[in-house]
């Protein structure tokens, strides 16, 4: 009987234009880390790329000095990925997990959804985390005047603060109680010229549906949030368990009419006295649904966040507390 391969663990690195993810990416192709790394980007970075090449056309992947593989993507990113994997089983390449750049006016939605739509690839690549890069100098005005820009910081597992140095700290603070608001499930962190552990930023487990839900007990006291964002969040929290089956009803309806703005939503919930978690994760259309670590002495408080853009808070809110036993 032949065994599943284990599939390779996929971080999406996004970030409007000029946050630093090049930057980030030449120290991944170049740094003696240990790591072997597929980084798939739509441009190469200003790295010296003088080894082997081994594929010709439109696209390229090029083999580093460190180990790391570099390729560029100018088509169809299944394509790609499946020609990466046929290389790895036929030897021809080695890796252990694959970075993926996005552009700098891009959503991430779109690259995230591959790993779940796309059946082989979905058996093959697991899709660990996004990861958005901020630029603290400019993220305001990126903010307000770029959808994508919300919708990177919206999508997020964790949010990377580059240039934090060149702010003061009244602006600093400002901005990550706006991220927060936008998207209080990412945890945040000031990064200098790229110089951030790898440990950092893989094996984050944001998609997986049986890591904890972790949001900020400050945020959910009431963070104070000046600016209109299309890109919000919404925080229940309940010390009773749901009735399953009610707020399995809601939840679809939710999803089936807001599916194209729910960019992002998450539950720890307790349900039917069951003695396990259920958690619950999704991207636009796409939800699922798990047991969980069982509760044993822990209180049942459930947690739910939903990320997107325009969301009608007190519709979700309402919906959820009639879904209390």
């Amino acid at each position: 009987m032949s065994t599943i391969p284990t599939p390779i663990p996929v971080t999406i690195l996004t970030g409007f234009l000029g946050s630093g993810k090049t930057t980030l990416l030449n120290r991944i192709l170049t740094e003696r880390h240990g790591e072997k790394i597929a980084v798939i980007e739509n441009e190469f970075g200003e790295v010296g790329i003088d080894n082997e090449l081994l594929l010709s056309g439109d696209e390229q992947i090029v083999e580093m000095n460190n180990g790391c593989i570099c390729c560029t993507v100018r088509g169809d990113l299944v394509r790609i990925l499946n020609e990466l994997m046929q290389k790895r089983d036929d030897g021809t390449l080695a890796f252990e997990r694959v970075i993926i750049e996005t552009t700098g006016l891009a959503e991430p939605a779109p690259v995230a959804q591959t790993f779940f739509v796309d059946e082989a690839i979905a058996r093959r690549y697991l899709l660990d985390a996004v990861v958005t890069l901020v630029d603290a100098v400019h993220a305001g005005k990126q903010l307000d005047e770029h959808d994508a820009a919300q919708a990177q910081v919206g999508f997020a597992d964790r949010l990377l603060l580059s240039k934090t140095e060149l702010v003061d700290a009244v602006q600093l603070n400002a901005l990550q109680e706006r991220l927060a608001a936008m998207n209080p499930r990412a945890t945040q962190q000031a990064v200098h010229f790229g110089e951030t552990p790898l440990a950092e930023i893989l094996d984050i487990r944001g998609f997986n549906l049986n890591a904890a839900l972790e949001i900020d007990a400050a945020f959910l006291a009431g963070a104070h949030h000046h600016h209109h964002d299309s890109i919000g969040s919404v925080v229940f929290r309940a010390e009773r368990d749901f009735d399953g089956a009610r707020l399995q009803d809601f939840i679809g309806s939710i999803v089936r009419v807001f599916s194209d703005d729910l960019m992002r939503y998450k539950g720890v919930m307790a349900v039917d006295d069951l003695p396990y978690r259920i958690v619950l994760q999704g991207v636009h259309a796409l939800m699922g649904a798990s047991p969980g670590q069982p509760w044993e002495d822990a209180p049942r408080i459930s947690t739910l966040v939903f990320i997107g853009r325009d969301l009608p808070r007190d519709i979700i809110v309402m919906g959820l507390q009639k879904c209390l036993r």
